[in-house]
């Protein structure tokens, strides 16, 4: 059976799949990334992971993969295939997209792990349908993915999409990135955790409990909870005037609150826009397995690609 390998990434972990023809799954597996033992040993295990699901593939299946793609966190220069720089990994200007094409013998997509995930939802998630959407992940820091009819938008330079560097408080909390204000400082579940933990008193609180405390009416939860909603809405407005979206999808960390979450966010959005269409604001659906699933779409387009390339006369 005609088959892809998908590998997501990630800073801890590993998840993979063998994909077949229709983006069904046949096979998935895990590994731990190994980061405590640099970035040249996490490569190496990239590479050997994805050696064994070839080898399983073969075994299995009767033939070896036709391609594979691969999701990888932190600045990706999907065009040269080349994983720029990622902090969590430790990594710098790896030709990652050369070094598993030579290893698997065949060819490799390369893309940044919030727009593959984005891809994934926008295809065959929660944006399914949608000419135009906007996936925006809401973890640790926050990300997004540009959705143009089941293509996801990279930017000229591999940038697009970065709405947790909107500025939406100028001259507040430093961020990492050199700006002042930025929305990932105020609105990422690492942020409702710091801000939570300061406001309770309990160094271990995280954003989870932040948002149990505000559902039970605790005032300065609800508090902490309002700022972040804010800080959102704002973000999101800027990105919703510039790219008027029909879907708008939230997953990561902070999306698992729900309706405690997404109630507030649809009023702060709403009293908040005036000429703008408000989009359908839905929750992510495919969860922590987003990003293997669109790593086998980018494969299967790669595939598609040169199919079509080797028949033009």
């Amino acid at each position: 059976m005609r088959h892809v390998i998908a590998l997501d990434v990630g800073g801890t972990g590993m998840k993979a799949a063998l994909a077949g023809p229709g983006g069904q799954v046949l096979h998935r597996a895990r590994r731990a990334t190994g980061r405590a033992q640099g970035p040249d040993a996490v490569v190496a295990g990239i590479l050997d992971f994805a050696a064994e699901l070839r080898a399983y593939g073969t075994e299995q299946f009767g033939t070896p993969a036709s391609a594979a793609g691969v999701a990888v966190p932190g600045i990706v220069d999907e065009a040269r295939g080349v994983a720029v720089y990622a902090a969590n990994l430790g990594w710098r200007d790896v030709p990652l997209r050369a070094l598993l094409a030579e290893r698997l013998g065949v060819p490799v997509a390369l893309g940044h792990d919030v727009r593959t995930g984005g891809l994934a939802e926008g295809r065959v998630g929660a944006g399914r349908g949608a000419d135009r959407s906007l996936f925006v992940a809401l973890g640790t820091g926050i990300a997004g993915a540009i959705g143009v009819d089941g293509r996801v938008e990279a930017g000229a330079h591999g940038f697009a999409g970065e709405i947790g560097h909107i500025v939406v408080r100028p001259g507040g909390a430093p961020c990492p990135c050199g700006q002042h204000g930025c929305l990932e400082r105020f609105a990422s579940a690492a942020a409702v955790s710091e801000a939570w933990a300061a406001a309770s008193g309990d160094p271990g609180a995280d954003a989870a409990d932040c948002a149990k405390a505000a559902d039970s009416g605790d005032p300065k939860a609800r508090a902490v909870w309002q700022e972040a909603v804010d800080a959102l809405a704002d973000g999101l407005v800027t990105a919703l005037t510039l790219l008027d979206p029909r879907t708008l999808i939230i997953g990561g960390g902070l999306a698992e609150a729900g309706e405690t979450l997404f109630t507030p966010l649809r009023e702060a959005i709403r009293s908040r826009i005036t000429f703008q269409k408000q989009p359908a604001l839905v929750p992510a659906a495919l969860g922590d397995t987003a990003g293997c699933l669109g790593a086998g779409l980018l494969a299967w387009d790669l595939l598609d690609h040169t199919d079509r390339m080797e028949v033009t006369p």
